[in-house]
């Protein structure tokens, strides 16, 4: 009556084997460590693998390991304490300096063959273990001044476009103003400008034969425009970080215009800096072909209207006005191009699609440069002291003859390697910063509730535990004794699955870890209960264990049914910390009712199953003779 065939024998012990086996990753803990990676086809010289050992020395900083994979392109120096790293950190960075990416990280002391099979520790959400932070500042000031250069030009393109002429203008500090010979013309202006204009108020000023007209921003517009921007970075910023799979990022406005980014339990921390922390925006403008470049440089003259940069050493001149802007790429995607060289393919939308299109059609046979401007972090020793300063870098990434109208899809060429396109259709994908940001810091954060509050809930959860062990056990005896085994089975594969789904794990999250395992003893007790319950209404040994776990059956799915179904109306519509223990509490229910009903089972059947069995160990005394006292 109570057998198992060898088949669900030999399944529930793969399961335990696969359980322990991605279970026990958690059991090795992590070593503060700096990870260097160099970009593009650089690599760090032995020379400087050398200097860094010895200033690491001369600071009384001593790496307890040091690994140095893919031909010196990645190289990780791991440390005893946070100390120390945080040190190293400053001192690797400035004795590099630029073109290598100086992260911190926190390398597993997970064996390599449990790597090799994808067995990795659970990631540590901020309230347990801390991660990343970083702060950005948003340039407003740049960013408004970057609006009324581009209306300005809009203004008077459009002016030009409706032959309404003028004598002169320039620009003020919060708009723009024009200069006409007749009240009439200023007036048309006027009138025609303010339609598409809403953002500016209007005046008209006679003074000696002159009418000025004076668009001005107002204040509420540049406030809601310098909103606006700080708003669309964070959105962008959270569209990276969703690109690098981060669980329960913090991604909030800090004051005016800084935004602060939280990345809990973040391993790779060299690949989150360099996503998240690339502050780089990207622009396409037409080659001014009216002026010389090379005399521009030499003479340090820049013509009105336009911007000097070098490609590949050589000056180019490029209209300061883009004809499109990050803002409009919906999607950009790496690819080989038609001469077998890498590129990146884009696609446009938004209404700055028809202006690109018109545009470029009127410029069939010049030159677009898209320029991508990066702002970077720099370290460099001053002294014994290592000072951090933010370096703007504008280039050229692609130059190329317009041979028609281009329309919502083109391609940009001129990459240097595949990587360098996968990360730049990454930085499109994700989009480009509306307005510059400048990376003020980094840091690593600790635990946000304090190690001694984790300690406190650490003993909290293990004291339960072993309470509620020494209560089973007195109270069923064998029985208790079993189903605390499925009390350890069920947390061995929540922490299995958790590491599998690479999942971060947060104090929200230990919660509804604690609830499955009530409800996992809750139904080894109903299945115990009623096992007495047959046996004192006289049935035999074998009859009351088979059925106790047939009746038992529907009443642990039927409530396990039914508080899943509220974490996964929790999942759908909770975030953050809800969300996480949303999360733990589904995976605990599925592996609850697994280990308190097959798994008991199992190690029942084994022990008194298939036999003549008298009596059972389950803490009931019976006056008949077929149940005596356990």
């Amino acid at each position: 009556m109570n057998r198992y065939p060898l088949w669900r024998y030999v399944l529930i012990a793969v399961l335990l084997v696969v359980g322990v086996i991605y279970a026990i990753p958690n059991l090795y803990g992590e070593d503060p460590a700096v990870q260097i990676s160099a970009s593009n086809a650089k690599s760090v010289k032995l020379d400087q693998l050398q200097s860094i050992d010895a200033v690491l020395q001369k600071a009384g900083i001593h790496p307890i390991a040091k690994t140095v994979a893919d031909d010196r392109h990645q190289i990780l120096y791991r440390f005893a304490d946070t100390a120390d790293q945080l040190k190293a950190q400053d001192i690797i960075g400035a004795t590099l300096g630029s073109g290598f990416s100086v992260a911190l990280n926190l390398a597993a002391k997970t064996p390599s063959w449990l790597l090799a099979i994808g067995a990795k520790p659970m990631k540590l959400g901020l309230d347990l273990r801390g991660g990343i932070h970083f702060l950005m500042q948003v340039d407003v000031k740049s960013g408004v001044k970057t609006k009324l250069d581009a209306d300005m030009h809009s203004m008077l393109a459009a002016l030009r476009d409706k032959n309404i002429r003028y004598t002169g203008f320039h620009t003020t500090n919060n708009g723009l103003s024009l200069n006409f010979s007749e009240d009439a013309e200023a007036s048309r202006a006027e009138s025609f400008l303010h339609a598409d204009n809403p953002a500016y108020l209007f005046t008209i000023n006679h003074q000696e034969g002159v009418f000025t007209l004076t668009a001005r921003m107002g204040l509420q517009a540049i406030q809601q425009f310098e909103q606006s921007a700080v708003t669309q970075n964070i959105t962008i910023l959270r569209n990276r970080i969703n690109q690098l799979g981060v669980a329960e990022p913090i991604v909030q406005q800090q004051g005016k215009n800084y935004i602060s980014v939280d990345l809990p339990g973040v391993q790779d921390t060299a690949r989150a800096k360099k996503i998240i922390g690339t502050v780089a925006t990207l622009s396409m403008h037409i080659m001014d072909t009216k002026h010389d470049a090379l005399s521009a440089e030499s003479s340090g003259v820049v013509p009105y209207g336009s911007k000097l940069y070098m490609m590949h050493g050589y000056p180019v001149l490029l209209n300061a006005q883009p004809v499109l802007t990050g803002s409009a790429i919906v999607n950009a995607l790496a690819a080989i191009g038609q001469d077998g060289r890498p590129s990146v393919r884009i696609q446009l939308s938004g209404p700055d699609v028809a202006s690109f299109n018109r545009i470029t059609g009127r410029n069939v046979g010049n030159k677009m440069g898209v320029v991508y401007v990066e702002t970077k972090s720099v370290r460099h020793m001053v002294g014994d002291e290592v000072k951090e300063t933010q370096k703007r870098e504008a280039k050229i990434i692609n130059l190329a003859t317009i041979n028609s109208a281009l329309g919502s899809s083109f391609n940009i060429t001129g990459l240097s390697s595949m990587q360098e396109a996968q990360n730049l259709a990454l930085f499109l994908r994700s989009g480009a910063y509306s307005t510059p940001i400048k990376f003020v810091s980094e840091q690593v954060v600790g635990p946000s509730m304090g190690k001694e509050n984790i300690l406190k809930g650490e003993r909290s959860t293990i004291i339960g535990l072993i309470l509620i062990a020494i209560f089973m056990m007195l109270y069923y005896r064998f029985f208790g004794f079993v189903a605390n085994c499925a009390l350890v089975l069920n947390i061995l594969f929540i922490f299995s699955i958790l590491s599998l789904l690479d999942a971060t794990l947060t104090l929200p999250g230990i919660a509804g870890i604690v609830l499955t395992i009530g409800m996992a003893v809750d139904a080894n007790v109903l299945i115990n209960e009623r096992i007495r319950e047959e046996l004192r209404g006289g049935m035999s040994v074998q009859g009351s264990i088979h059925s106790g776990y047939a009746r038992a059956f529907s009443t642990i799915i039927d409530a396990n049914v039914t508080t899943l179904i509220v974490a996964v109306i929790l999942f759908g519509i909770g975030s953050g910390p809800v969300k996480n223990f949303s999360i733990t509490l589904i995976i605990g229910l599925l592996t609850s009712m697994v280990s308190a009903i097959f798994f008991t089972r199992a190690i029942i059947n084994l022990v008194y199953g298939d036999r003549p069995v008298k009596r059972l160990s389950i803490g009931i005394r019976l006056k008949n003779d077929k149940q005596e006292e356990a």
